[in-house]
Parts: structure tokens; C-alpha cells; sequence
């Protein structure tokens, strides 16, 4: 491994650890040294990620907390500054979609669930705020460490049909962007925010809408397909690579970079 890749003795907290991709970028700091800190709401879902970890030999350790929940983020800190005595990265990886923030075929947006809307608005844009206000603050007091916000391939296209999905990761887009400039400017270079925008990968909310029963492509993922150069879905462990270097050394001059990994996706016109 090259040594700027080398995350060893540094400590990463991974909100939304418990999903798919937020399990594998997990997987993949420790695999390259990092303690591993894995944020989520299901007990059992984080301690089967964390059991996985220390299976290939990695450090680990589960904590349960809403991302939208000061003082249980606050208590999550505390508890890993108590293991390991630091924290250097944050991988906002917390986030998702509803049914009810959906626009389908046969509505309009008069349909929509205010509840609905604002709760994915907050899980996908507050979260990433409130969790960077707690697990940041290590990171400022020693002036060195590196965030990474997840957005989307809907913040840069706006997609049919996911309209509160589309406009909250748009905002984690801008704010990275915002916050990469607050933190140098503030706190000199050594703190770097960026953000990966994922192309289509199957995850648990998505799947029904891709894939039919049999597993087959839905018309709505035949779609995606026959965008996306490459041809196919994204698997989790294509993250690793992208994340591993905007949270190493390596990218030590990047800052306020949303980073697509979608297969060509957002190169593509169509024609």
C-alpha cells in the first residue's frame, strides 16, 4: 500500500453504517487501517457489519444513534474519544427516500406528504449538518481531518418521480461546497470537506423500483442501464477506491469536490 493511502491510527465514524453502501465504505477504511466507528439506528444490522470487521481483522465498534439527535451524537462522541482519542474522518453516509416523497406517473406534486418531505429532507440534508457539528469538532481543535457527504446522481440531473430525494442531496452538493470554504478559511488546510455522488446502485429503498420480482430489470432500470456507459448497476465496493483517497493523505489538496462514481453516467447526453 502506498503510504498515502494509509489510514492506520486514524478513527472514522460512518453515519447510515448499517446500510449497503454505508457498510462497505466501512469495510473498506478498516481494511486500510482506520478504527471504525459505525453509526446507526438497528442494533443487530450494526453489529453484524462490526462482526464482518473484526473477521478480516479490523477494529470496530457500533453506536446507535439518530443522526438527528444531539444529545445521542453527543454521547457517541464521547464514547469513541474515550476508545481511541480522536476522530479524523466522517463519512455522512446517513440518508434515504420515501414512497410518500415520491411524484409517481398517476400524481402531481399536490399529492406529496408534507410529513414525508420534510422527514427526508432532514434525514438527508440535517443529518449531514448536525452529525458534522458534533464529530467535527475534534478535527478543529487539532486542525486536521476529512469529511466526506454522500449525494447523488439526482443533486446534479433531477430525476423523475424522487423530488424530495433529488432536492436534499442538491443541498448536500452546495453545502459541502460551502463548508469545504468555511473550515479552510478558518481552520487553515489541514480540515477538507468533499462529497461522493454515487451513481445507481440496488440497495434495500431502491431495489423494488429497479428490479422486478424475478429480478429482472423494471422498465425505470432498464432505463438507468441504457444511460449509464458502463452498462451496468454500481456494486458497494466501487465506492472504496474514491473514498479511501479523499479520506487519505492522498488527496491532501481537494477540497469542496463532489466526486461522481457512476459509470459514466453523468458524461452521457443520451445521444
Amino acid at each position: 500500500m502506498l503510504k498515502e493511502f494509509d489510514l492506520s491510527d486514524k478513527t472514522a465514524v460512518i453515519t447510515g453504517g448499517t446500510g449497503v453502501l454505508g457498510g462497505a465504505m466501512a469495510k473498506a477504511l478498516a481494511k486500510v487501517g482506520a478504527n471504525v466507528a459505525i453509526l446507526g439506528r438497528d442494533e443487530k444490522k450494526a453489529e453484524n457489519k462490526i462482526q464482518k470487521i473484526k473477521e478480516e481483522g479490523g477494529e470496530a465498534i457500533s453506536l446507535i444513534a439518530n443522526v438527528l439527535d444531539d444529545d445521542a451524537l453527543l454521547s457517541a462522541r464521547d464514547k469513541i474519544i474515550d476508545k481511541w482519542g480522536t476522530i479524523d474522518i466522517l463519512v455522512n453516509a446517513a440518508g434515504g427516500n420515501s414512497p410518500k416523497a415520491t411524484v409517481n406517473p398517476d400524481q402531481s406534486i399536490f399529492d406529496l406528504s408534507r410529513e414525508a418531505l420534510e422527514k427526508i429532507v432532514d434525514v438527508n440534508f440535517l443529518g449531514s449538518f448536525y452529525t458534522t457539528r458534533v464529530f467535527a469538532k475534534p478535527m478543529i481543535e487539532k486542525k486536521s481531518g476529512s469529511i466526506v457527504n454522500i449525494s447523488s446522481m439526482a443533486a446534479e440531473r433531477p430525476m423523475t418521480r424522487v423530488m424530495g430525494y433529488a432536492a436534499s442531496k442538491a443541498a448536500i452538493d452546495n453545502y459541502t461546497k460551502w463548508l469545504a470554504t468555511e473550515f479552510a478559511n478558518k481552520y487553515g488546510e489541514g480540515i477538507r470537506v468533499n462529497a461522493i455522488a454515487p451513481g445507481f446502485f440496488i440497495g434495500e429503498q431502491n431495489r423494488s423500483l429497479l428490479l422486478n420480482d424475478d429480478g429482472s430489470l423494471s422498465p425505470r432500470g432498464q432505463t438507468i442501464v441504457d444511460h449509464t456507459p458502463m452498462k451496468r448497476f454500481g456494486d458497494p465496493e466501487d465506492l472504496s477506491g474514491t473514498l479511501i483517497w479523499l479520506c487519505s493523505d492522498a488527496s491532501s489538496f481537494v477540497t469542496g469536490t463532489v466526486i461522481p462514481v457512476d459509470g459514466g453516467f453523468s458524461a452521457f447526453s443520451g445521444v
